[in-house]
């Protein structure tokens, strides 16, 4: 009996740690749209989109985030069946992400005043939300494949949602967080180390998962303000936000 409780306690402590580690995903990127999107009304004076299709487009990602908080809760209430069947809302959900994240990115570009809380040029600042729209499907498309790999599947949800959040953090209400992408990338990067964390507790090792999909996360964070500062970019940046004609 005792060999058995070994395995179930670990089976206890992993599905804690991933129901916590979506929860807190969530309470960031809350904390991050508390004032323009989630308590709107009760900040009347800061500024927020004007467009309607931000609204929208924040629903559909807050049903990402309070999807990835649910799953992890079926599988300990041991409701697999429910939570596989969740999974199809969830990629059907993901897709719309990247439509209307591609398309309010672009409408972002186009404003005049470029995209809110941002001191940087829009069509510079277009690189960041375009890589995550590139990195985000690549993890979801990899966790359907894999989803008999639970170890896997697992991992790829939540660099999917990671890759996410430096929007969230880079609009806290905090003085050290306004002026300088680094703090916000720094505290986005501790998810992915929070993970590594729990591979070296439960296995030893880091999963290959959390290994190179970290490093890809981690890798296109000075790619991409390295390569929004080129003519190139510039140069396609014109031309996607010139498809909105």
């Amino acid at each position: 009996m005792a060999t058995l409780a070994v395995p179930r306690a670990g089976r206890s402590a992993e599905r804690r740690f991933y129901a916590g580690l979506a929860i807190a995903m969530l309470a960031t990127i809350v904390l991050g749209f508390a004032r323009s999107f989630f308590f709107r009304p009760w900040f009347p004076d800061h500024v927020a989109p004007p467009e309607r299709l931000f609204y929208v487009h924040g629903a559909v990602f807050t049903a990402w985030c309070v999807l990835m908080v649910v799953q992890p809760l079926l599988v300990a209430a041991r409701r697999t069946d429910v939570h596989r069947r969740l999974g199809w809302v969830g990629a059907a959900i993901a897709a719309a992400m990247v439509v209307l994240g591609v398309y309010g990115s672009l409408v972002a570009a186009r404003r005049p005043t470029g995209f809110f809380d941002v001191p940087v040029p829009p069509l510079q600042f277009l690189a960041v939300p375009l890589f995550d729209m590139a990195l985000f499907p690549a993890f979801v498309i990899l966790a359907i494949a894999w989803r008999r790999d639970a170890q896997s599947h697992k991992r790829l949800m939540v660099l999917a949602s990671v890759n996410l959040l430096n929007a969230g953090v880079a609009r806290w209400p905090f003085p050290f967080i306004a002026g300088s992408p680094v703090p916000s990338i720094v505290i986005t990067d501790l998810f992915i180390l929070a993970l590594a964390g729990w591979d070296l507790a439960s296995r030893g090792r880091p999963h290959p998962v959390t290994l190179w999909g970290g490093l890809a996360i981690v890798a296109s964070q000075p790619l991409r303000v390295v390569l929004s500062g080129t003519a190139a970019w510039e140069a396609f940046a014109r031309w996607a936000v010139g498809l909105l004609g």
